[in-house]
């Protein structure tokens, strides 16, 4: 996948939401962080959801406010979300 300079921004400016410390200083390391783990960028809250129900991971009950303010979560600002799985 690749990813733009917005997504690539956000992921270093809100990476320590997920991690206990920086695990990319530049865009390019930033880059290669998310190949290496396989993250993926959606274009609603709605996406979020479909992508973790397609996880398997266990969302019964929260509403789609809840799910994008996940720790994996990270609002591009632009109606996109990226979802980093730590």
């Amino acid at each position: 996948m690749q990813f733009d300079d917005a997504v690539l921004q956000c992921f270093l400016t809100n990476q320590l939401q997920l991690f206990p410390e920086k695990v990319a200083e530049t865009l390019e390391e930033a880059e290669n962080f998310l190949e290496e783990c396989m993250a993926a960028v959606v274009n609603s809250p709605e996406e979020v959801k479909e992508y973790f129900d397609a996880q398997g991971l266990d969302i019964e009950g929260l509403n789609e406010e809840e799910i994008v303010e996940a720790d994996e979560v990270f609002d591009i600002g632009d109606g996109r979300y990226l979802i980093v799985e730590g």
